[in-house]
């Protein structure tokens, strides 16, 4: 189960992207810029690949507010939507 403490600051995901696993199951956290300013955007995939090696079909994306808030949200959605894989 991915918790707030296993990923790393806001300060980090401002510069670059987070990448860790959970089981058999991926995920990447990222900064983008959407219309109402900087979101955080979560992806998911199933093992045995990275993110650039894995079909875009086979990663699921959501994004949240890029906040305290949102990476606690993005922590959640990743257990549940590793559920779906």
């Amino acid at each position: 189960m991915v918790k707030r403490e296993d990923i790393l600051s806001l300060e980090y995901l401002k510069k670059s992207e987070y990448t860790g696993s959970n089981g058999k199951t991926r995920y990447r956290l990222e900064a983008v810029e959407g219309e109402d300013g900087k979101r955080l955007r979560a992806a998911v995939w199933p093992e045995p690949f990275c993110f650039g090696a894995t079909p875009e079909e086979k990663k699921i994306f959501e994004e949240f507010p890029f906040s305290e808030e949102g990476i606690i949200a993005a922590a959640e959605w990743i257990n549940q939507a590793a559920l779906k894989l």
